[in-house]
């Protein structure tokens, strides 16, 4: 069975297969912006509208692949945005990897949303290659269309994963799986280098993120 620290090993992100080429970040931008769009219209979402509201960030995986980046795993790029005391916050890349996030048969791709309810569970994964479910004291709750459960009572869930594969809603196994900061391609998106936390809070301003940025403040 792969160890999910093998996913991120250095022929994993090779240069060759990890270039930071523009046209794939700007589709990375892009695919966000589509799945906030079917979080729109597509029913099929429940409330998680609901979730976004009162979120303090979000990470936005268009495409969570069997294979993919990851030798012999699953994964996907993806964007974190934060929640700032001015509105949202740029997008910073991150990917995700595990073993197996349990694709169902025949789905060869997802869509994926992780919800971050609390700071506790923002600050736990813009950490150093942040391993879901391995972080004591931080609770991830994994669903489909309801989420009438993980919005209420007293304490909410830290952190709260959303994903939809072919059609099929919920069903994916986080637990185990990676989260990794991506700065090379922060610095290639943005033109200068950053630290992701700088694109986060930093107040960086990109005419490219516009419209993923008016989404999400319109869905919140």
């Amino acid at each position: 069975m792969l160890a999910a620290g093998s996913l991120f090993a250095p022929t994993a992100f090779a240069p060759a297969a990890f270039a930071d080429d523009q046209a794939d970040l700007r589709a990375t931008i892009q695919g966000a912006e589509k799945v906030l769009a079917d979080l729109r219209h597509d029913k099929a979402f429940g409330n998680a509208r609901k979730l976004l509201r009162s979120a303090r960030g979000v990470m936005i995986v268009p495409q969570l692949l069997k294979g993919g980046f990851f030798v012999g795993g699953e994964g996907g790029q993806g964007v974190i945005m934060a929640r700032t005391r001015t509105g949202w916050g740029q997008p910073a890349f991150y990917v995700i990897g595990a073993a197996s996030f349990g694709l169902q048969i025949g789905a060869e791709a997802a869509e994926m949303i992780l919800f971050f309810m609390t700071e506790k569970g923002l600050n736990g994964v813009l950490r150093d290659q942040f391993k879901l479910g391995a972080q004591a004291g931080i609770s991830v709750v994994t669903l489909g269309s309801n989420v009438e459960g993980a919005v209420g009572g007293v304490s909410p869930p830290d952190i709260v994963v959303w994903s939809s594969a072919s059609g099929l809603y919920g069903g994916l196994t986080v637990d185990g799986s990676i989260i990794r900061s991506e700065p090379n391609k922060d610095s290639a998106f943005y033109g200068r280098r950053v630290t992701s936390r700088e694109v986060l809070f930093g107040g960086m301003e990109s005419p490219r993120t516009a419209a993923l940025r008016r989404e999400l403040r319109e869905l919140s």
